[in-house]
Parts: structure tokens; C-alpha cells; sequence
């Protein structure tokens, strides 16, 4: 597959869709490769999901100097955190950023929307439509479209008829939206909500929230960060990169725990649970080895957590139904928060319970809990996302023999190591379903995929190739083995959106990858050095 300068404006070595942090570097990697490269991209800037979520409170629940880019040291020495976690203006401030620094913008077409992707069995590429009526064929296909990308609206009658103003966490107004003497109504106790209410409860005249499910949430002790800690990190770079992978999370701050809840008497683990406390962040899951897979030692940890719940919040009728109850600690996304629970020790902030009674209908100007109104001014959707899989499917993506993915994954989604779907040639996933993604830190999840992805393509164009499949006995024993993994924790038992419990209609089926990165490394390492075992090379 050989680059042409002459190639045509609408004829494209590869296409990625998005320009997230995902689809940034895979361009800059590609493009280091001499390969004629274009991003669609459906919003107007880059920066993905820092880009969308720009709700009060928003940003990252891994710390920046973590979650931001290795690839580049030169990158890494120059940027300075002003903050221990990224803020969205600070995350959105560093993608411009790099999108500046390597002159990114110049190969991605904002505001374009994929429409459809059909392999073409004679020609062996890939026919592109998009929503502005263009057309392009490209060699391959590598979808950046993010785990969390498809904002979920609720289904609740009356809904689009609400008056006032509306919003949804992840499509966000790219303005200031003021709340000062508002009734603001929230739907939703998530992560974003988490961060979202104590922010929009200092400027509300009353916020409502409205609870279906109780969330565990964990101080993030969240601030700025000092320049010599950001400074002897620097330095430290390295050596702080090299230790993420060799980690179950990618995260070099949390190591692999050595001991068993029960190796401890009970007032040794409830320090050791304080400890962990006041480091704040994703700590007190890295304390026992046994927290996500033995249902007693886990209830310790929630137990710590509902106490701690219960000291904050004054009324105690509220921190019960803020105590989660109904899932082991962190088998849903452990939110991280900045006085969350503190925020309902205000008088202006209402908690309503409507998992016992359900929010029957939303009126022009009020939400309805039974037959009792709630009138409000501003209605905020902190209602999720179709995670993982909702924004491949929307996209019209048809394979070989006229397969289409939406109905491959009807039953839940089936990859070979998240990279690769059989019967769809030359289509890439960054950080797909059964990968480690969500369940790691991100960018570094990302960087894998995309240094893996890159080799495939240069194998290609090298030997004179024309197309790479997942083999779909390979496939099979890969999905097969992410749900043993699976199976092995206390993950499949909450009804969490890594399950598509969120999502009416949608399969039951647990989609990341929790065998570890380590390990996940490990795996793919393998499958490279065996002749990229699992995959066919051909020229067909």
C-alpha cells in the first residue's frame, strides 16, 4: 500500500473518526508514517470527551500527571499541570495544545459527521459517506470514537416538552451558563452528576436532585499542584511511565496489593481504609487484593465508605439513601468528588429518592415524583452515556458479505483484544470492548493501541499487503476469556453501564478488559512475536 502524492482530495490512505486524544496521536503516528491521513471530526475543536463535557465541576479522576501523553518527552517536559487532577478547561487548553504543537489541524475535517463505512469486497477498501454529503475511500479505517461519547438521554414522558432550559452533562453549552437564582433540577447521582451538583449548588436558588441509584464517591482532595512535585515528577518521568504498565490500572501511583482483607485484624484494616481515605482518589481499591473479588472483604470497604457517608451528612434519614446498598464498592466507575456529600448539609439542596417511587413524567416546568411536582427552572441530564459500543453503532458500518455491526454486536460486543472485529478488514477500535480502556488509565491504553494499530498498517504497506481480519476462531477464545476474567470478580453483579445496564434493550454482556494492563501487554506482546498470531494477513 504504498503512499501517492497524487492521491486524490476524497481517496485516503486511512480515515480515523475523532479527534479525541485517541484520534490525535493515531494521526500524528500515521502521519509520521508518510500516510495520506484524514480525521472526521463531529465537533468544531479537538480534545473528545474534554471537548463535550464541559458541565460545572467537570474533570479528570486520574491525576494529570498521569493521564496526559508519553510519546513525545519534549511534550512532557514543556507542559506544566497547574492542578493535581485536569480540569476540562485545563484538559481542552492541553489538546489544543498538542493539536498546535504538531500541526494536527491541517488533516482533520471538523463539524463531519461518519455516516457509513462499507467494506467493498472488490476493491478492498473502505466507501465513506458523512453528513455532509462527501464521499471518500480510504485503505483503513480506525475508529477514536471514544468509550464515553454518546450522550443518553432519559426515557421519561413529557421530557422534550420541558420549557426551560435543558442540558445534558456530556453535550454541554460552550458557554457560562449562570444558575444564580434558579430552581435547577438534576436527574442523575453518577460520576458527572457527582462533580456537576456541589458546583451548581453554590449558584442555585434550590437544587433538586433526583436519585434513582446511590453512588460510592471518594474525596478526590483535589488542588493545585505545586510546581516542585510537578517538577520531581518531571524528572521522575520515565520512571513513572515504565511502573504504570507493569500495574493492574496503568496508574504508577497504585501498585498491585500484597495482602488479603482478612490477612488483617479489624483495627489494622480500618486504618489501613483511613489511610487510603485521606490519599483520596482510586487508594482504597488498591488496598486489599480481594476487595473486587471477594464479596465480604468488599463489603468492609463499603462499609468504611457508608460510615464516612454517614459522619458528613447531617440528617441521617439523607446519608442512608446516599449509602449505596445495592452493589459492591467499585464494581460500578468509584466516583470522585470535591464535597459532594457536604453539599447536602445545604439548605437549598434537596435530595429525592426515585428508585421506590419513580419519576413518572416531566411536565412543561416540572419534574414529577408519584403525583408531586417539582417545579423547576433549569432541568440538568446527568443521565449517562451508550458506553463502550453506542458510538460504533451508530455509525452505518457494514463488513465483508454485507455484514453490519450493529447487528454483529446485538448480542453484545465481540472484538479480538478490543483491536479488531472479524469480518470487518482494515477497521480498527482504539481501546475497544474487551480491552483493558476504561478499566486503566486512558491515554496510556490509548498509546498502546494506537503503537499496535501503526504496525499492522506498516506490515501492510511493507510487504505489499492489502488487508488484515481478526480470525474469528481467535475472536471466539477472546471473548471467551474476558468473560472468565470477568467472572472471577464481583464486576458482573452490579448493574453498571460496563454491563449496558443503562442502556434499555441493550445486551447484558461486560465489556471491558479487567485482567490488568500488565497482563493485557503481556498477552498482545505474544500475539506480535507469534507472527501476529490471530490475525490474517493477505492480499485479499
Amino acid at each position: 500500500m504504498p503512499h501517492s502524492k497524487n492521491i486524490s482530495e476524497d481517496s485516503f490512505d486511512i480515515v480515523i473518526v475523532g479527534a479525541g486524544f485517541a484520534g490525535m496521536y493515531m494521526l500524528y503516528k500515521l502521519r509520521s508514517m508518510g500516510l495520506n491521513t484524514r480525521v472526521y471530526e463531529r465537533g468544531d475543536g479537538v480534545g473528545g470527551t474534554w471537548y463535550w463535557n464541559r458541565y460545572p465541576g467537570a474533570r479528570c479522576d486520574l491525576e494529570s500527571m498521569e493521564y496526559s501523553y508519553s510519546f513525545d518527552n519534549d511534550l512532557q517536559q514543556e507542559w506544566n499541570w497547574k492542578e493535581k487532577y485536569g480540569t476540562q478547561p485545563e484538559l481542552l487548553k492541553y489538546a489544543n495544545h498538542v493539536a498546535d504543537r504538531f500541526d494536527l489541524r491541517r488533516d482533520i475535517e471538523f463539524k463531519t459527521r461518519l455516516n457509513s463505512a462499507q467494506y467493498n469486497d472488490v476493491t478492498g477498501r473502505l466507501d465513506l459517506t458523512t453528513n455532509r454529503g462527501s464521499r471518500a475511500t480510504a485503505a483503513h479505517l480506525v475508529l477514536a470514537t471514544g468509550n464515553l461519547s454518546t450522550p443518553q438521554p432519559p426515557k421519561i414522558d413529557g421530557v422534550a416538552d420541558f420549557n426551560g432550559r435543558s442540558f445534558h452533562t456530556g453535550n454541554w453549552p460552550h458557554v457560562n451558563v449562570d444558575f444564580r437564582k434558579r430552581r435547577v433540577g438534576i436527574i442523575g447521582t453518577g460520576s458527572s452528576a457527582v462533580q456537576a451538583i456541589p458546583e451548581i449548588a453554590k449558584q442555585a436558588a434550590h437544587l433538586t436532585v433526583f436519585q434513582r441509584t446511590a453512588n460510592f464517591s471518594i474525596p478526590a482532595h483535589h488542588g493545585p499542584l505545586e510546581s516542585a512535585e510537578r517538577e520531581a515528577k518531571k524528572a521522575r518521568y520515565d520512571v513513572i511511565r515504565a511502573s504504570a504498565n507493569e500495574t493492574p490500572f496503568g496508574i504508577a501511583k497504585f501498585g498491585s496489593p500484597t495482602q488479603s482483607a482478612w490477612d488483617v485484624n479489624g483495627a489494622e484494616r480500618q486504618k489501613i481504609y483511613e489511610e487510603a481515605w485521606a490519599i483520596g482518589g482510586q487508594a482504597l481499591l488498591f488496598t486489599f487484593t480481594d476487595i473486587l473479588t471477594d464479596r465480604d472483604a468488599n463489603e468492609t470497604a463499603a462499609e468504611f465508605v457508608r460510615e464516612r457517608i454517614r459522619e458528613v451528612v447531617k440528617d441521617p434519614a439523607i446519608a442512608e439513601l446516599l449509602c449505596p446498598k445495592d452493589h459492591p464498592i467499585g464494581t460500578k466507575r468509584l466516583c470522585l468528588d470535591s464535597f459532594y456529600y457536604e453539599t447536602y448539609n445545604r439548605d437549598n439542596v434537596t435530595l429525592i429518592d426515585v428508585k421506590k417511587m419513580p419519576i413518572s413524567r416531566i411536565t412543561p416546568s416540572a419534574v414529577v415524583v408519584g403525583d408531586k411536582s417539582y417545579e423547576i427552572d433549569d432541568l440538568v441530564l446527568a443521565t449517562g452515556f451508550d458506553a463502550m459500543t453506542g458510538a460504533a453503532r451508530d455509525i452505518n458500518i457494514v463488513g465483508e458479505m454485507g455484514i453490519r455491526l450493529s447487528d454483529r454486536w446485538a448480542a453484545g460486543p465481540q472484538t479480538y483484544l478490543g483491536i479488531m472485529v472479524a469480518s470487518f478488514p482494515n477497521m480498527y477500535l482504539i481501546t475497544g470492548p474487551q480491552s483493558p480502556g476504561v478499566k486503566s488509565q486512558m491515554i496510556l491504553s490509548i498509546e498502546y493501541h494506537v503503537e499496535i494499530i501503526a504496525k499492522m498498517i506498516d506490515k501492510i504497506r511493507r510487504e505489499g499487503l492489502r488487508t488484515v481480519r481478526a480470525k474469528p476462531e481467535a475472536q471466539a477464545a477472546w471473548v471467551e476469556h474476558n468473560n472468565l476474567v470477568a467472572n472471577k470478580t464481583l464486576y458482573p453483579t452490579a448493574a453498571s453501564w460496563y454491563m449496558g445496564a443503562n442502556i434499555p434493550g441493550k445486551a447484558r454482556v461486560f465489556m471491558p478488559y479487567v485482567g490488568g494492563v500488565k497482563e493485557y501487554r503481556a498477552i498482545c506482546g505474544k500475539v506480535m512475536t507469534d507472527n501476529w498470531r490471530g490475525f490474517a494477513f493477505s492480499n485479499n
